[in-house]
């Protein structure tokens, strides 16, 4: 028998990440169910589900795999930052021309904004204003010639960022040229998030930007989540991937917004 091809690092976490996504869907799953989905050995399942309990993602319970509730799942940033990495690369390109010299850019808690921040060091006297401790801190390590200001609030330890009255008013007293922003759950061109915080600092984003444009992933399309705030018509322009449902494009445009869709890059052998 020939031996299998080792993965790449790349390809493990993709593999963790469709496992993670099966587990969430199912409730729980048999560990050996598990393998033989996906094709592996149990033991190298094993492996896979002990990375997943050690960065708290899932639990193993005799046997099975039993995800975290569905609002966990969707808003984590454990889970959220090792998501659909190649498409978060591919919109972040996307954009990067769009920021220009002495912008002031408002950045929302998002992880598919994180790889936009080696592009962003290359910007002469860019301005960003977020509220995600995550993303100040990639702005500060490898682009330090940015101006950041971090917007205070109530810290959400689990999401890595600040939410409450004190974020939006900071935004309330700043005018920006540029919004980058993204989201948990899109359907037929409408937009909903499980928790209601980072709605009111969606809104006060939106409200204090020139310009917003919107970076969605295929992953977020038909689907909704408990609050609705508004829809893809308080954008200037969509910025998606290939993967997405054409039906959901075709919303998009039926609300006169222009659509963009980018070719995610295949991970490296």
């Amino acid at each position: 028998m020939t031996a299998r091809t080792r993965l790449s690092q790349a390809a493990v976490e993709e593999r963790r990440q469709a496992v993670l996504r099966y587990v969430a869907d199912h409730g729980e799953t048999r560990i050996d169910d598990l393998a033989r989905h996906f094709d592996v050995s149990l033991m190298t399942m094993h492996r896979d589900l002990d990375d997943l309990t050690g960065r708290h993602l899932l639990r193993k319970e005799r046997g099975r795999a039993v995800a975290f509730p569905a609002l966990t799942m969707e808003t984590a940033t454990r889970f959220r930052e090792n998501s659909a990495l190649a498409a978060k690369n591919a919109l972040c390109a996307a954009v990067a021309g769009r920021i220009r010299p002495g912008n002031t850019v408002l950045m929302e808690d998002s992880t598919t904004l994180f790889p936009l921040v080696p592009a962003l060091a290359k910007v002469d006297q860019l301005h960003v204003v977020t509220n995600s401790v995550g993303l100040a801190q990639r702005l500060g390590s490898a682009a330090p010639e940015v101006n950041v200001t971090l917007l205070g609030g109530h810290y959400r330890g689990d999401f890595n960022s600040c939410t409450g009255p004190t974020v939006t008013r900071a935004l309330s007293r700043i005018r920006a040229d540029l919004a980058l922003m993204s989201a948990t759950a899109v359907l037929e061109g409408r937009l909903f998030h499980p928790l209601n915080d980072y709605v009111e600092v969606k809104l006060a984003m939106l409200a204090s930007a020139e310009q917003a444009l919107l970076l969605v992933d295929h992953s977020k399309f038909g689907k909704t989540a408990t609050y609705a705030y508004g829809s893809v018509a308080d954008y200037h322009t969509v910025i998606t991937d290939t993967g997405t449902p054409d039906t959901e494009l075709a919303a998009i445009r039926d609300l006169g917004v222009p659509v963009e869709t980018v070719e995610p890059e295949e991970p490296s052998p």
